[in-house]
């Protein structure tokens, strides 16, 4: 396992994170204490749960799990989403439910601070302003040392950052979003937004909740109800990812993650797992790298419209208007667009 650093920060942060919305669904340590022991075996570090997840059940089997082991991880959360139906303040961005979630996360995980905390969803009745300076006195507090953002449009990403920095309180260093060969629209305006602020993104659903791994072809379960049913394009790709895997000798799931860590940016899979074997499985990515035939075809098959303006923007003619007949002679060499293998 390599490492990266968590957007404009020194954090560290391992190439795969592994999320535990899977752990404690039945109350139990095993077998989450076998795969979070492989995952630190492989040199993973950083953990990912919420306050939701399993109705706080995640935290507290994670909290027994790491009980003697807690500074050896980077462990994150997410606050947003309501825990008490009766209780309308339970819900939201605002800071007596920031406030009130971070006290019982770190209670469930036995913990006096959160590495990152997530703010898990926007929340549209709650004033940036009040999210912004209330996430920055938890961190001036020690509770909290870095933040996140998840599931937000990119606009908002923005200001909020961009406020954040003006008054200097503490901003978004890494930013959360579904992102798979079966959801490129990151690529319109949430990935250039987190390349523009130096944010470290963590793609959940890496798998498509397991579309991409052809299992639903097999005729197994998942967690989608409908998961056998694909759309012309849809098919395309999981076709070509398990063509792919089948002629590189790799498993699909191996071929769509190592796919998703060759992209431009600093992109981190958040890859999930309820057995050992199916961690074991996705670790595997770490040792397959695609050629550029399989890249392109991957790229080609799975490829969405940006849309207005970045298609416009994009046409010879227009690149001409912009840049004179030199564009060709120009090497855009920011880090931020380096290749993973460029960054070792």
């Amino acid at each position: 396992m390599r490492y990266t650093l968590f957007g404009r920060t020194g954090l560290r942060v391992s190439e795969l994170a592994l999320g535990a919305m899977t752990m404690g669904g039945d109350g139990e340590d095993e077998p989450n204490g076998r795969i979070l022991d492989m995952y630190a075996d492989a040199g993973g570090n950083f953990v990912d749960t919420a306050d939701i997840y399993g109705a706080g059940a995640s935290e507290t089997v994670l909290g027994r799990l790491l009980e003697g082991r807690r500074d050896r991880f980077v462990l994150a959360s997410k606050y947003t989403c309501a825990t008490d139906a009766d209780d309308m303040n339970s819900g939201g961005n605002h800071r007596k439910n920031l406030v009130r979630s971070v006290e019982a996360s770190l209670g469930r995980l036995r913990t006096d601070r959160l590495d990152v905390l997530w703010v898990h969803a926007r929340d549209e009745l709650t004033p940036v302003e009040e999210l912004m300076r209330a996430l920055d006195d938890l961190v001036r507090a020690g509770k909290v040392l870095y933040l996140g953002v998840s599931d937000w449009p990119a606009w908002e990403i923005a200001q909020a950052n961009t406020l954040a920095e003006l008054r200097g309180w503490t901003s978004f260093a890494g930013s959360q979003l579904r992102y798979s060969l079966l959801e490129r629209t990151p690529e319109r305006e949430l990935l250039p937004q987190a390349r523009g602020f130096d944010q470290a993104v963590f793609a959940w659903a890496p798998l498509a909740a397991g579309k991409l791994t052809g299992k639903y072809r097999r005729g197994e379960t998942g967690r989608l109800a409908d998961g056998a049913r694909e759309d012309e394009r849809e098919a395309a790709v999981i076709t070509a990812v398990q063509e792919i895997a089948g002629q590189g000798g790799w498993s699909p799931a191996q071929v769509a993650l190592a796919w998703l860590r060759g992209r431009p940016g600093n992109i981190v899979p958040l890859i999930g797992a309820g057995r050992p074997d199916q961690l074991a499985d996705n670790l595997g990515c770490l040792d397959v790298e695609l050629d550029a035939a399989a890249v392109e075809r991957l790229d080609r098959v799975s490829a969405v419209p940006l849309g207005f303006p970045h298609d416009f923007l994009a046409e010879p003619g227009i690149v001409r208007n912009i840049h004179g007949d030199r564009r060709a002679d120009i090497d855009d060499r920011r880090t931020w667009r380096a290749s993973r293998s460029d960054r070792r």
